[in-house]
């Protein structure tokens, strides 16, 4: 009676002999459980996508962004004028309103060590008028100096402070300090694209797969 010799199974030369774990240590293939490695190959090739996919957009972006600055020299050239920068906001639409391009310039806003006088001259206002003071100046104080999760404050809701009518020094001072603490750290663009519903509304195109 003839055996058949069994051969032991060669690894692939493609086939890493360690997967690397969360913690950075590595773990022979044959000790990881076959769900893991599945999870991990359906989540590495979706990631993979994803990257592939940023990329596209990235380039999409740049050529939004190119083909309107080009337009936009194109049309102050038909007044003789050099377009002198990129910093503004541009909004263009389809001969017909269907569609709708937003250029938008945002500028980033920090706060320096005079928002910390401003708070302590709204706080002296406040118990100032302890006994006369409105309850909706007071929720509307407490809400400016507020942080968020990230321990930011919001600048629009102190800003939003300057719009109060009132005239107490104190509080003009605390309304001064804030103006001359902002500080703009930076500018970001913003390209949105528009398309008119059948309401006559425009409504943004999402490239945001969480928007879909």
């Amino acid at each position: 009676m003839s055996t058949v010799k069994q051969t032991k199974k060669k690894p692939c030369e493609n086939e890493p002999a360690f997967m690397t774990d969360a913690q950075g240590r590595q773990v022979p293939v044959d000790m990881v459980k076959e769900i893991d490695k599945q999870r991990d190959a359906t989540v590495r090739r979706i990631a993979d996508r994803a990257v592939e996919m940023k990329g596209v957009l990235t380039e999409f972006k740049n050529q939004i962004r190119d083909d309107i600055y080009s337009f936009v020299e194109q049309s102050a050239g038909e007044y003789g004028v050099k377009f002198g920068g990129k910093k503004g906001n541009i909004t263009l639409n389809t001969y017909d309103g269907q569609y709708r391009l937003v250029v938008s310039m945002n500028d980033n806003i920090t706060f320096d060590e005079r928002l910390q006088v401003a708070k302590e001259l709204i706080g002296k206002c406040i118990e100032k008028w302890s006994d006369g003071a409105r309850s909706e100046i007071r929720v509307l104080v407490n809400d400016a100096f507020q942080v968020d999760k990230t321990g930011k404050i919001s600048t629009g809701r102190v800003l939003g402070l300057r719009r109060l009518d009132i005239q107490d020094k104190d509080w003009k001072k605390a309304m001064t300090a804030i103006t001359e603490s902002v500080q703009v750290t930076g500018t970001k663009q913003y390209l949105r694209i528009y398309e008119r519903d059948a309401n006559g509304e425009y409504q943004m195109i999402p490239l945001d797969v969480a928007a879909l």
